[in-house]
């Protein structure tokens, strides 16, 4: 996967009068933690150019599970201000998130590290 779970949707809203995708977690050494940029509580507002409007969860979810090897994310940034509540940043615009960019070298490297550890075993 992305390394990320998300909440939100039509039928199961994060944000009261708000059916938007949010992420929800991060999971560590996941491509999304490895790569950085994408943060829990982050609004995503479309995924490889689709907007994610009006959408029950389970789509949602489908639509990042048949992403492709290649991602782009566009998203809503959240802040959180030192005394007040939480809050959004901007228009959303944040370039795209290519996380392929680190997916690529990352599983490399887990095929890499895996092929060591492999050899290794055998040496002992």
């Amino acid at each position: 996967g992305l390394g990320f779970n998300i909440v939100g949707g039509t039928d199961q809203q994060y944000i009261s009068n708000d059916s938007s995708i949010y992420v929800s977690r991060i999971k560590k050494d996941g491509a999304a933690y490895l790569d950085g940029r994408l943060q829990e509580g982050d609004k995503i507002l479309a995924i490889n150019g689709k907007e994610l409007k009006d959408l029950r969860h389970k789509d949602a979810v489908e639509l990042f599970r048949n992403a492709g090897y290649y991602v782009s994310l566009k998203i809503q940034r959240r802040l959180q201000p030192q005394n007040g509540p939480v809050g959004h940043q901007g228009d959303g615009d944040s370039g795209g998130l290519p996380l392929a960019a680190i997916l690529v070298p990352g599983l490399a490297l887990a095929a890499t590290a895996v092929w060591i550890l492999l050899r290794y075993r055998q040496r002992i």
